[in-house]
């Protein structure tokens, strides 16, 4: 159950960077509603990850989470604010993708 906690504290990760991203694009009241959803975001990731590091390892556990929170963040990226999509930006999120399964294997 830990590790279903961990991948949604990740998708937060995710979440507030997306957040942080809408906050560049806007002014005004959507700039603090992005703020706010911002906050909300955070607050909810680092919740979930120091319950799940209760039972799994924080070195195993920290490196997953930052991973799918990258990982989400260049999906987000590419999907909502046009980022580029070379061969090499996407060989290397695939990389990461590959790392996070092995790190979740060995423990």
């Amino acid at each position: 159950m830990n590790w279903v906690i961990l991948v949604i504290a990740g998708f937060f990760e995710s979440g507030f960077a997306f957040c942080l991203g809408k906050m560049k694009e806007t002014t005004g009241t959507a700039y603090w509603l992005w703020g706010a959803g911002f906050l909300i975001c955070l607050t909810l990731s680092m919740l979930l990850l120091a319950k799940a590091v209760r039972t799994l390892p924080i070195g195993t556990a920290y490196p997953v989470w930052t991973g799918i929170g990258a990982v989400g963040t260049v999906v987000l990226g590419i999907l909502f604010f046009h980022e580029p999509t070379s061969f090499p930006r996407l060989f290397f999120i695939t990389t990461l993708i590959i790392s996070i399964i092995g790190l979740k294997m060995v423990s």
